[in-house]
């Protein structure tokens, strides 16, 4: 028996690239700087209630084909440039997966899709996924899920989210304290709201956490706070969907309490649609019917959504259907516009 103490489950150790080194390999340009920093303030003003417009966050449920993810960008934008004068459109651009127990965890992790985890390529893929995004004009949402990697793009992200599985977890909360965007809390798993309110409470703060400075080294990091926290609905495994108007009555009446923004996002995929893509369309036709009868907390909206309904299985050796997830199932982006339109009519007949 060995009296080894240090890294006793380690098997491998692979070197990091710094956030810095990234960034100038992969820098940023003035142009596409201002569509963060533009997205970033129109979030901000729609989600705090100053804008009538609706914050409307689409995309697929992870990226795994570059390729695929900015074709679908292309032609989200396309559709939905018309309707900017009632929705803010923001692309859905989540790289990390997380995982009940095993699975891919996302473009990042492993971006070969052969379980090698090439965690540097899968960071390259990242950024240079964000930059070509910002030069179509769209801003770009994205899951903080490890409180290290978003160092290495975290400049590209307009929205950030924290998600149902870490929205307890201390140091997400200070992950958002210090991010740069507006950060969306979602609900927990189980579908309590107070754990979500207790983190936008959380993130206001100022805090003390170590992470990595953008040369990469080590450090403890002063946060000033986050003012931009907004709740996220997402249904639950005990609760049930929460997107109905009493829920979403309740919750702004939670914010209120609280004294915080009485403004929210709905998540129509996961627990709202209970894992039915198809339901989005009932969950948005819901909310718009909410907005048309003066629901003014409704902010925000989420649809998961990609070129191909459905999802498909990641099978070692089989080719994959382009523009299909390989995780949640997505609805259509056929079958996404007319959802848009719609968002937008509700919005144009209430607020405008």
């Amino acid at each position: 028996m060995s009296d080894k103490t240090e890294d006793v489950r380690i098997g491998r150790v692979r070197p990091l690239i710094s956030p810095w080194v990234l960034a100038e390999e992969l820098p940023m340009s003035d142009a596409q700087e201002a569509c963060v920093a533009t997205g970033r303030r129109a979030i901000e003003q729609a989600l705090s209630g100053k804008d009538p417009r609706v914050v409307a966050i689409v995309g697929p449920c992870s990226v795994h084909d570059p390729e695929a993810l900015l074709d679908f960008a292309q032609r989200f934008k396309a559709a939905t440039d018309p309707l900017r004068d009632a929705i803010i459109p923001v692309l859905r651009v989540y790289f990390e997966k997380p995982r009940t127990v095993v699975g891919w965890k996302g473009l990042i992790n492993d971006p070969d899709l052969d379980d090698s985890f090439h965690v540097n390529r899968g960071l390259h893929l990242a950024r240079q996924v964000l930059l070509d995004v910002a030069d179509l004009g769209l801003p770009a949402a994205s899951e903080f899920l490890d409180t290290t990697l978003g160092q290495f793009y975290a400049d590209l992200v307009s929205l950030a989210a924290i998600g149902a599985r870490t929205v307890e977890s201390q140091v997400h909360r200070e992950l958002a304290s210090g991010l740069s965007m507006p950060v969306g809390f979602k609900n927990g798993t189980d579908g309590q709201v107070d754990v979500a309110l207790d983190a936008i409470e959380s993130a206001r703060h100022a805090h003390w956490f170590p992470s990595l400075t953008r040369e990469g080294t080590p450090a403890i990091l002063q946060s000033t706070g986050n003012p931009h926290g907004y709740l996220i609905l997402r249904g639950g495994k005990r609760s049930g969907p929460n997107y109905n108007a009493q829920s979403v009555k309740d919750a702004a009446a939670q914010l209120a309490r609280r004294q915080l923004p009485a403004s929210l996002i709905v998540d129509c995929s996961h627990g709202n649609s209970e894992k039915n893509p198809a339901r989005q369309a009932v969950v948005l036709s819901d909310l718009c019917d909410q907005i048309q009868q003066g629901q003014e907390a409704l902010r925000g909206v989420m649809l998961e959504s990609h070129l191909v309904g459905g999802n498909q299985r990641l099978q070692a050796g089989e080719a994959l259907r382009y523009g299909q997830s390989i995780t949640d199932a997505c609805l259509s982006l056929d079958e996404t516009i007319p959802l848009m339109e719609s968002l937008a009519a509700a919005v144009r007949s209430a607020r405008l």
